[in-house]
């Protein structure tokens, strides 16, 4: 079949593919997003200094006039960063908005879909979606979980966003079959919290072992995605209680203003911030700039495990 889907990659993500050196996929909807100009572009560029500081090389992806950006310069995190209205990308939106020709910002789901296209093994996010709290009635589960079970790509982050409901997170990744490992620590963290309060499914310890586990996983008939989680450092984290009392009240108050949908979660981030007097959004540009760090060391070893077996990253 004819690939309908055209990759415009940088050419240093181009370069170090080519010579089998560790490269990191870095959404591009927390620029759009997540944080306001200019401290979106400050922030993109750390996050992508984190990656090169472990060695690695930084693929920020997002779409722009029907091609996909695999890799972007200054000018294009700056033009993400200032331009209004760049709609988020599910994995879903991908033909709509490849067909229309407008500029797209990628979620976890999305960037997953692109990083295997462009043969990129590892995808660095803050924290994933999950399970929404009410979920049984509501049916509010994130694409991230599914597209998990599709695209064959490690997924280092930090938890998933305490907003969400963590217990069931995990349920439904281990119906899923997807492979949970937390990395030097016992505990499941939840984004700027160091622990969710639930113990981790796996830990492990070094990065050649996880590199191990990460080959043998997808050499198993129907495999595809692993999330690895590393904790906030200690200096940056919000204490989980605090959060979660704020999270609690927080939706008692949606529900009693009729908040729901996709606005309950920037209701519960907005009473989250200002809880927090403003450190919640530190806390958060902390965790992206620290699991990109860690996610350039895992793929910088997983590199390295490919190279001595003889292989080449991504293939």
């Amino acid at each position: 079949m004819e690939q309908m889907i055209t990759l415009e990659f940088h050419p240093e993500v181009k370069a170090a593919l080519e010579a089998g050196h560790a490269v990191v996929a870095l959404e591009s909807n927390v620029i759009t997003h997540g944080l306001d100009y200019p401290d979106n572009v400050t922030t993109a560029l750390k996050v992508e200094a984190a990656v090169r500081e472990s060695g690695a090389i930084p693929a920020t992806i997002g779409i722009d006039n029907g091609v996909v950006l695999v890799g972007m310069n200054r000018e294009q995190i700056e033009r993400f960063a200032s331009t209004p209205n760049i709609p988020k990308v599910s994995s879903r939106d991908l033909p709509f908005i490849l067909a229309s020709g407008k500029m797209g910002a990628m979620t976890v789901a999305s960037s997953l879909v692109i990083a295997e296209l462009a043969s990129i093994p590892f995808f660095s996010s803050a924290g994933i979606g999950g399970v929404h709290r009410g979920a049984e009635t509501s049916m509010d589960i994130s694409s991230d979980l599914i597209q998990f079970t599709r695209s064959k790509v490690a997924v280092v982050c930090a938890g998933a966003k305490n907003i969400l409901d963590i217990g069931l997170t995990l349920e439904y990744l281990e119906t899923q079959c997807v492979p949970v490992v937390s990395y030097q620590s016992n505990d499941f963290p939840a984004f700027y919290c160091q622990t969710s309060g639930y113990k981790s499914p796996m830990r492990m310890d070094h990065a050649d072992e996880i590199a191990r586990a990460i080959e043998i996983n997808w050499s198993i008939p129907g495999a595809a995605g692993m999330l690895i989680t590393t904790p906030t450092r200690e200096e940056d984290a919000i204490d989980s209680k605090d959060i979660q009392l704020v999270v609690k009240q927080a939706v008692e108050q949606a529900e009693t203003e009729g908040v729901t949908g996709n606005a309950v979660t920037k209701f519960i981030m907005k009473a989250i911030e200002k809880a927090t007097a403003g450190r919640s959004a530190e806390a958060n540009k902390a965790v992206l700039i620290n699991t990109a760090r860690v996610a350039g060391e895992l793929a910088v070893a997983h590199s390295h495990y490919l190279r001595d077996k003889g292989q080449h990253v991504g293939g």
